[in-house]
């Protein structure tokens, strides 16, 4: 387990230890990026008699395309926003025996540290990050900081505005496929989780998330076999797809692959917003997705993908092949190709 946290090194001018090394793959590898202005959705307009169609089409065609859009008109204030990200700010540079009071063990999620490390040899982000579970069920209070003393508050005021846009978001990507508006919100459940993460990328030479960045562009979409850097817009909220919503749509909305790249000049802070299903809630392709050209897909959402460069998404289609050339093997008695 490793006893230093990123800002910690970075502070003493230490060099990033193997952990830090990220394996190469086709994700990883260095593809050439370029600026990337990502559609944006107004949400405004939704709830236009004469416009919400229109809108409803450019967000099924960034979803179907991108896996992610930026969201205006969302229903939250520029003054909430901008206390969220002092707040975050302000956590970050207390000094780091405060900081530390929160810290968490390297296979923990919630709390103050690094990303998980689940299997030996994987990889560890370039940051920190303060993991809160903000729903009340299942919040840990003991993981909150004392400091900044206004930081509670402003969680939790964000925190109400942010699952009024996941009601907002879910209800307008299921019209978006014609579907019944609440479809998405029934199988995330009345208990579905908000987790909050703050994340801090120090300068140096990853349900659906819905992201409050800083004016750092540096945050990536992978897209046909490219990195693009997303642009920032003032108090727009960027929003991905995640694994579970890729299979809610049965693959029709995908869930993009993105990272942050180290700036060489400047700090980077950002705060994601997790919607995630209820615990123990099962989940799965709405039927009216599913049919010859678009066969059900399943899929475990286990991190373990993830850190291995990997997408649950995309293992459960290499499943669900299998298995329907297996099934077409039984019912055709087609012999398997000898291996030999």
């Amino acid at each position: 387990m490793l006893s230093k946290h990123v800002q910690e090194m970075v502070q003493n001018g230490e060099e990033p230890p193997p952990p830090y090394k990220i394996l190469i793959n086709k994700y990883t590898q260095n593809v050439p990026s370029a600026s990337c202005s990502l559609p944006i959705i107004d949400f405004g307009l939704l709830s236009s008699p004469t416009k919400q169609k229109q809108e409803l089409q450019r967000l099924r065609s960034a979803l179907s395309c991108w896996g992610c859009f930026v969201a205006i008109n969302y229903g939250t204030s520029s003054s909430l926003l901008d206390k969220v990200r002092q707040v975050a700010r302000e956590f970050f540079e207390q000094p780091m025996e405060q900081k530390k009071i929160i810290s968490k063990g390297v296979e923990e999620f919630e709390g103050y540290g690094a990303d998980p490390v689940p299997e030996e040899g994987q990889s560890l982000d370039w940051s920190d990050r303060l993991f809160l579970d903000v729903s009340e069920d299942t919040r840990k209070p003991s993981l909150w900081p004392e400091n900044p003393s206004s930081l509670r508050d402003a969680v939790e005021e964000y925190s109400a505005k942010m699952r009024e846009a996941t009601n907002l978001i879910s209800k307008a990507i299921a019209k978006s496929l014609d579907l019944e508006e609440n479809c998405f919100l029934n199988q995330f459940g009345e208990q579905a989780l908000l987790q909050v993460r703050f994340n801090y990328y120090p300068f140096y030479g990853s349900g659906y998330i819905i992201i409050l960045q800083d004016d750092v562009e540096r945050l990536q979409v992978h897209h046909d076999g490219k990195w693009f850097t997303i642009s920032t817009i003032s108090h727009a909220l960027l929003v991905l797809m995640g694994d579970q919503m890729d299979i809610m749509t049965n693959g029709i909305f995908k869930s993009p692959v993105h990272r942050v790249l180290a700036n060489s000049k400047r700090e980077r802070i950002s705060v994601a917003m997790f919607y995630t299903p209820e615990p123990n809630k099962e989940i799965g392709p709405e039927q009216s997705l599913v049919n010859e050209e678009q066969p059900r897909y399943y899929a475990d959402t286990h991190w373990k993908y993830y850190q291995r460069g990997m997408r649950a998404i995309h293992v459960a289609k290499d499943i669900t092949v299998v298995a329907r050339l297996l099934e077409s093997r039984a019912l055709n008695k087609i012999k398997p190709i000898d291996a030999n």
